[in-house]
């Protein structure tokens, strides 16, 4: 969608970046566009002030053919006090030559004085889904294309007990419906759990330590989430499931940062085949389709190095990466020598001067094949 699957073609904000150079090498200009440019793209004169932004996002994919859509970004501090931590709301919506059709809606907000965290994610969307079975033994060939109506409700509501600590609820819905498997391989069979659709309704805890300022361009700091949801009343299904999330940030100098992260998901229980732990997507695991490898578990980790921006440019810079990870289950038990790894590099564009936000384009090489990612903000 806004990241760019495998495979996928997309032009968005470079053609608007170099627009906006332009506009500004030649200096005032009655021109609409260029002024709009400008005055997403250029340097402000209020740093406290919030910044939105529209794009086009053109895409092409082979479960889509093209794809059209408009995403909006949204960053500012609470009552424009830059000692706030930096909020964020994100939507994207598209429409593709399939007749498929979906709305995002993500979210990262601070109360003044960072009080409250409200964390969150929502999701419609008529999509296709490339299912490759469970397991870390699952083929390299696509099993089945699963079309149906996804929802998605995710959401933490986290109180500040001590500095930097937060304590809350969080909640999470999911309903797969009107299921339809296209182009299925031969013998195929679908998901023993959830193969038809389910509705799953998923409360709980989470523990969260978080000092970051800056979570779309993480600098220094600290992210630690401990987090349980058990689904059972209003769920089609029993079970629990587990997340950490740990990262760390440390500057090496006034422009480069070292970021590491360590993620596991664990599950208890009967869960529907769409709410097992997936391996892959734009932030963990880059280069993997999300979802290529899935079961009850997930270990995975990765490093990065950032240098934002080089020494020569006030808005270019650029990272490399590398990440392992592993599914795993009651067929197939971890193993120190199952994990699989990935890695890659990216370039950088100083979108939001004031904000220090960056957009990203990644590539990112497997085993399998590579991925290219374009989005706003880093991975994690």
């Amino acid at each position: 969608m806004t990241s760019f699957r495998p495979t996928a073609l997309a032009v968005v904000l470079t053609l608007l970046s170099t627009l906006c150079a332009t506009a500004q090498e030649e200096g005032g200009s009655d021109n609409f566009v260029r002024r709009y440019l400008n005055n997403i793209l250029g340097e402000g004169q209020d740093p406290a002030a919030p910044k939105f932004i529209h794009y086009p996002v053109v895409a092409y994919a082979p479960e889509t053919s093209w794809e059209i859509g408009v995403s909006s970004l949204l960053v500012y501090s609470a009552n424009r006090d830059l000692n706030n931590r930096l909020s964020e709301l994100k939507a994207f919506t598209f429409y593709t030559l399939e007749n498929q059709y979906g709305l995002w809606l993500d979210h990262t907000v601070y109360t003044d004085r960072n009080e409250w965290f409200i964390y969150g994610r929502a999701r419609y969307q008529s999509f296709p889904l490339y299912y490759y079975g469970i397991g870390r033994d699952a083929p390299e060939e696509v099993q089945s294309v699963i079309d149906g109506e996804y929802i998605l409700l995710r959401e933490r509501l986290l109180r500040q007990t001590w500095p930097s600590l937060y304590v809350g609820l969080e909640l999470d819905y999911q309903a797969l419906n009107r299921i339809d498997y296209v182009d299925s391989a031969p013998g195929f069979n679908r998901p023993a759990i959830g193969g038809d659709g389910s509705r799953n309704l998923g409360i709980g805890l989470g523990v969260l330590y978080d000092d970051i300022h800056n979570a779309m361009n993480p600098r220094e700091g600290l992210y630690s989430e401990w987090a349980f949801l058990r689904y059972g009343a209003g769920s089609d299904f029993d079970f629990t499931s587990y997340i950490v999330d740990n990262r760390i940030y440390r500057p090496l100098r006034e422009n480069t940062v070292f970021a590491a992260q360590l993620y596991g998901q664990f599950t208890a229980g009967d869960a529907p085949f769409n709410m097992l732990s997936l391996m892959g997507g734009e932030s963990l695991m880059r280069g993997y389709y999300l979802g290529r490898y899935r079961d009850r578990n997930i270990l995975a980790g990765q490093i990065e190095y950032r240098i934002l921006p080089f020494s020569f440019s006030k808005r270019i810079g650029a990272s490399a990466f590398l990440a392992a990870g592993q599914v795993y289950g009651d067929d197939n038990p971890f193993s120190w020598q199952e994990f699989l790894p990935t890695g890659g590099a990216g370039l950088r564009f100083l979108l939001f001067p004031e904000k220090d936000i960056y957009t990203r384009l990644d590539v990112a090489y497997t085993r399998e094949g590579s991925g290219i990612y374009f989005f706003i903000g880093e991975a994690f």
